[in-house]
């Protein structure tokens, strides 16, 4: 089992506002754990709190109560200096608008991290200039951001983002702002980092594409996780309680986890019915050992009941 790289608890964050409606609370309890290699898709619709989710994990917000542990530290309790070493060693980001510095070129850009952690010139250029070969985008080193492609100027991200070597990307839709075209080949190349160089990934997204390129899913809604997908799922990452939806039509859509604990689909008998309740309890036998006519018991394997003639159910 490697090694756990990201282990948050409890996450609440609220936040404030003047307006009529009030505060609003962006989580509600999380928590959720990454090991090293591993990659994990957080999806959602807009407003469900995957952006607030990852600046919490990545330490660029404090959330209003809970920890966050990055690679065995809590960097909720870090001071300010600490954190930007502690994160500078460990995660990088790559955000869906890819975020490079305007004024400088794509090779400026990757380098800068490398300047911020005093790595020497020479082997700095020598590092960048085999990350923009592997990424196959040497041959724009020298363009600016204004003149790269949609998806030149992510690949710039992700060199950015790799350069320091982290065990850790954090990434918050990154094909939001690409073509399909373009998003497809993110996607390949974030699975071969992930396969061979073994970076582990947690994205946020609404994409079932980049989802689908995770070991497992959770599903976020309204700040709390409600269903999770794909190997090795971790039912305590999901909240203690569940939110059902039951439509006008009467269907009620359970959760993967919920199903399973139930046993699965057949047929289950209403034993308690009330306002805002109810009570259910699975029938283990299909076939019904009463005569639903005359309450006649049948016998055995009988198909016909002995007293009516009904047939068995």
């Amino acid at each position: 089992m490697a090694e756990e790289l990201l282990k948050a608890t409890g996450l609440y964050h609220v936040f404030e506002s003047q307006a009529e409606e009030g505060n609003v609370v962006a989580l509600r309890g999380l928590s959720v754990a990454l090991r090293d290699g591993e990659a994990v898709a957080v999806v959602g619709p807009s407003g469900a709190g995957k952006s607030t989710l990852l600046k919490a994990l990545g330490g660029l917000l404090k959330p209003s109560a809970g920890v966050v542990q990055l690679a065995g530290e809590d960097i909720t309790r870090m001071a300010p200096e600490q954190l930007v070493q502690h994160r500078r060693a460990t995660v990088s980001f790559i955000f869906q608008e890819g975020n490079l510095l305007p004024h400088l070129s794509a090779r400026d850009n990757v380098l800068q991290p490398l300047r911020h952690a005093g790595v020497p010139h020479r082997e700095a250029a020598a590092r960048v200039a085999e990350m923009l070969d592997y990424l196959g985008i040497s041959e724009r080193a020298h363009a600016l951001p204004e003149q790269l492609s949609g998806g030149e100027a992510q690949r710039t991200a992700i060199a950015r983002a790799l350069i320091t070597r982290p065990r850790l990307i954090l990434a918050d839709e990154p094909t939001g702002s690409v073509d399909p075209v373009t998003a497809r080949s993110i996607m390949e190349l974030f699975t071969r980092l992930h396969k061979e160089q073994e970076v582990a990934f947690l994205v946020v997204t609404h994409s079932e594409m980049v989802a689908d390129f995770a070991d497992r899913s959770l599903e976020l809604q309204d700040g709390r996780f409600i269903a999770q997908h794909g190997e090795d799922v971790e039912l305590e990452d999901l909240a203690l309680t569940r939110e059902l939806l039951l439509d006008a039509g009467g269907n009620l859509t359970l959760t993967p986890d919920l199903l399973e604990e139930l046993g699965g689909p057949g047929r289950y008998e209403v034993r308690d019915l009330r306002r805002h309740r109810l009570t259910l309890s699975r029938v283990m036998d299909e076939r019904s050992n009463v005569c639903e006519a005359c309450n006649t018991p049948f016998d055995g394997d009988e198909t016909q009941c002995g007293n009516c003639g009904a047939l068995r159910g």
